[in-house]
Parts: structure tokens; sequence; C-alpha cells
């Protein structure tokens, strides 16, 4: 549990760092992410980016866990 935890803090500072770079990736912006603007109200539902990093973080998993 203390490797895991130590590992998460280190990936959430190196996204922290690296945060600049990985705001220019096309994430966010992906066809089946929903936009809704009004005159005063901006949804955002990123459906197809969150599938996208739900899969990415699974199969990460998977191979630590092996």
């Amino acid at each position: 549990m203390n490797r895991t935890l130590i590992l998460v803090g280190l990936l959430i500072v190196a996204i922290g760092l690296l945060w600049p770079w990985l705001s220019r990736l096309p994430f966010g912006h992906l066809p089946g992410d929903i936009v809704i603007r009004r005159e005063n109200v901006s949804l955002f539902f990123p459906i197809t980016t969150m599938i996208l990093v739900s899969l990415v973080v699974s199969a990460l998993l998977w191979l630590f866990q092996r």
C-alpha cells in the first residue's frame, strides 16, 4: 500500500510539472465529447475522453498487477 501511494503521488507531481505540454494534447475535444453553450451557461461532458482515460488506466493497473 505504501508503494502504491508513493507512486500515485509521484505520478500527480509529474503530471503537474508536465501540464503546460499536456494541455496542448487534443484530449477534451474528441468526437463524442458533449459541449452545450448557452447565453450564461456552458456545460462540458467529456464522455469519449473519460472512456479513453478509463481504458488506459485499466490497462496500466492490469500490467502492474502481473
